[in-house]
């Protein structure tokens, strides 16, 4: 096992192998904050690595709303409930009640695929196992309920378009939820090895699962900052949490209690390589 090592990142570093083109398709040229410059570590801590063009790079790159932007709900409603957001994430949320708690993590893992030109890896599995590509989409097969089960059928042809990415990934979150992302997931043996893009997972229904956007550590002791979108389908907002106002230690035997639900240690897991 690699030893631990401390490094101090800035955003340009962080961006690093993703196509400028591509880094965050869904939005105007404008600048954002980056999600690396709003959130400074807590004292003492420095960020720990991760390679450039890396999930945990691009995660740490997201562009953020200004301070005190609300959390809104699919509906263009605010949130009843404000006090658990320190940030949201410049990212749509779409019409529907659709991207909630864990097709906002598949959302943010398919924009980095789709932007760094791993399109090859745009897969995700429905809750009965099946697995649905990108590439399916673009061949024309939907799937259809019939029942209790999924049939499919086909469908005129689409290009390769930002309107036809956002359709598929719609199929994929009526579909997909915390049990089928799930077992798309890898066990992380120690917890407190976690690393940004590393996910806590409840599955169940409704189940819960939350995505770590950054990590940093003193002393070998890691904290990580959280990101979560929740029911109904709501801005992806980090988390409010009890280190310098938004990050949360990691331990094997501390519960990790956010403002919404209540993870271990044990629920870490972690997206295999695309």
């Amino acid at each position: 096992m690699l030893p631990r090592r401390w490094f101090l990142v800035t955003a340009a570093a962080l961006a690093g192998g993703v196509p400028p083109a591509l880094a965050h398709e869904w939005l105007d040229p404008a600048r954002r904050d980056a999600l690396v410059d709003r959130f400074a570590p807590p004292p003492g801590h420095l960020r720990i690595a991760a390679p450039a063009g890396a999930f945990g790079s691009w995660l740490r790159a997201l562009p953020l709303r200004p301070s005190g932007a609300p959390i809104l709900l699919h509906t263009g409603q605010p949130r009843g409930t404000q006090s658990g957001a320190a940030a949201i994430v410049d990212i749509d949320v779409g019409r529907a009640d659709l991207q909630q708690c864990a097709d906002a993590i598949i959302r943010l893992r398919a924009e980095y695929l789709r932007a760094s030109g791993r399109q090859h890896a745009l897969a995700f599995r429905f809750t009965n196992g099946e697995r649905y590509a990108y590439a399916d989409y673009l061949q024309g097969r939907r799937p259809t309920p019939r029942g209790n089960t999924i049939t499919w059928v086909s469908a005129r042809a689409s290009d390769d378009t930002r309107a036809a990415f956002r359709a598929w990934l719609d199929i994929v979150f009526t579909y997909a939820g915390t049990i089928s992302l799930a077992r798309e997931l890898a066990r992380v043996d120690d917890p407190t090895w976690i690393e940004p893009g590393d996910v806590l997972i409840q599955p169940g229904s409704p189940g819960h699962a939350i995505v770590a956007v950054d990590v940093a550590e003193r002393e070998g002791r890691r904290v990580a900052l959280f990101a979560q979108s929740f029911m109904p389908a709501q801005s992806i907002h980090v988390l409010r949490g009890p280190l310098a106002g938004a990050w949360y230690p990691i331990a094997r035997d501390a519960p990790i209690d956010t403002p919404d639900w209540r993870f271990v240690a044990t629920d870490l897991k972690r997206f295999p390589p695309a």
